[in-house]
């Protein structure tokens, strides 16, 4: 591999980094004006759309250490957004549910952050994000595999 190559990759890298950083505080901004820290809202998102969730597996479902789940689900039951649901068949296990009021929440909140997500995608046409997704998958997949 040539200098030039290796260039290109730290270039690379660099470019996505700062662009995933631009977009993802730009949806932070609007997450915190829901009264919200983005893992608060990720943990709600993930609870509407994939249904009650065991507190062990939420960490990794939305990237994040199992120890600072258990602080999330106290602070978004504290605010009546989620319960604690013991496992009928094994007492071992706690599911994280969403109440009504936590829905009703994300309900009135996630079309906004949806509009912004697609408002800060607008540079691309639909062919380009294509492209995009397709090649940062590939790029995620084989750097996961190393």
């Amino acid at each position: 591999m040539s200098k030039e190559e290796i260039n290109q990759s730290l270039k690379l890298f660099i470019v996505l980094s700062r662009a995933y950083r631009s977009i993802n505080e730009n949806v932070n901004k609007l997450i915190q004006t829901y009264g919200l820290n983005p893992t608060e809202f990720a943990v709600m998102e993930l609870l509407y759309h994939k249904g009650d969730q065991p507190l062990q597996q939420i960490g990794g479902k939305i990237l994040l250490a199992s120890g600072s789940i258990t602080y999330v689900v106290d602070k978004l039951e504290e605010k009546g957004y989620l319960k604690r649901v013991a496992c009928p068949t094994d007492r071992r296990v706690t599911f994280a549910q969403i109440t009504e009021t936590g829905k009703e929440m994300i309900e009135s909140i996630f079309p906004t952050h949806e509009a912004r997500i697609h408002e800060l995608m607008t540079e691309l046409s639909s062919e380009e994000k294509e492209t995009v997704i397709e090649l940062v998958k590939k790029l995620g997949i084989s750097a996961a595999n190393k």
